[in-house]
């Protein structure tokens, strides 16, 4: 079982582009066996400043999986393993709004999950839980990024629906127009079930959005090239590092609790019975739900 801690563990996931971060001091690459498989990479742990940090490349350095390959559960159960209580999501992503032009950043707080192929529970197989996901993002953790973003001069805006596709190829031109009819903002492929896992492993979890492209609804949209993605792609990386360096220092010195109940989320959430759950099942969840487990015991 994992215990609550006195002081953040900021877990740090990079997005596209993003496949490692500079700066940390007793910085090691560090392998952690999952009982959900293998995670998408090692983490690089180390400080910032004094903040401990965990980061995970999403795709893997060298960017060898693909959306629908990342082992979200591996993922988030091996930060949980390493003490991580909160987590910071990064995510190359496509604009439905001609008002967020590639180069903007959006701190989402809404999804809609489009994804089809992909495993999205720790629970089940003789222990049934369910979480609350209405507001899946942590508002803490929101009003820091707010806060390091303006102090970085990085554009940005506050609040935005991400629709997550499952990928990997991109959307079609009728599929584009049905979710900005929809009101989104972004439109992704990674950030469920991640965000759906995180809350599962009651830890807090904020998304940032980079916008490379307009997604294929825009009528400029053909004459953008790929050389033009990518330059936009690796200068958002890059305010990315500049915005975790910001927001680092605001999350550090709290106590083990969330306002927002994040960290508490399972809570009144384990329906199965005690007596009729699987005990392989409890194991495999010592990290994720061993909180919750341990307090039902006593």
């Amino acid at each position: 079982m994992i215990e609550s801690v006195s002081s953040p563990v900021v877990g740090v996931i990079g997005g596209s582009g993003v496949y490692d971060m500079d700066g940390l001091e007793k910085a090691e690459w560090k392998a952690v066996d999952s009982p959900f498989g293998p995670p998408s990479d090692e983490f690089l742990c180390g400080e910032l400043e004094g903040q401990p940090v965990v980061f995970l490349p999403r795709h893997g350095r060298g960017h060898v999986l693909s959306p629908s390959d990342v082992n979200y559960r591996a993922n988030i159960d091996a930060l949980k393993r390493l003490g991580v209580t909160e987590i910071l999501s990064l995510s190359a992503v496509g604009s439905l709004k001609e008002e967020l032009p590639p180069g903007h950043f959006v701190l989402v707080d809404q999804f809609i999950d489009r994804t089809i192929n992909r495993t999205k529970t720790f629970f089940g197989d003789g222990l049934v839980a369910h979480v609350s996901l209405a507001h899946p993002v942590c508002s803490r953790l929101d009003h820091h990024l707010v806060a390091a973003a303006e102090e970085a001069g990085i554009p940005f805006r506050k609040g935005g629906t991400y629709l997550a596709m499952e990928g990997p190829q991109f959307s079609t031109l009728a599929e584009s127009n049905l979710y900005r009819s929809w009101g989104c903002e972004v439109i992704g492929m990674t950030n469920m079930p991640e965000a759906k896992l995180a809350r599962e492993a009651e830890l807090c979890y904020a998304s940032v959005a980079m916008v490379t492209d307009y997604d294929c609804w825009h009528p400029d949209h053909d004459h953008v090239t790929v050389e033009q993605v990518v330059k936009v792609l690796m200068e958002n990386a890059e305010k990315a590092r500049t915005l975790i360096r910001a927001v680092l220092p605001r999350l550090s010195g709290r106590d083990a609790s969330c306002e927002q109940g994040c960290d508490r989320a399972l809570d009144n959430a384990l329906i199965t019975r005690p007596e009729q759950r699987n005990p392989e099942t409890c194991a495999r969840l010592d990290a994720v739900a061993g909180r919750a487990l341990a307090a039902e015991a006593n």
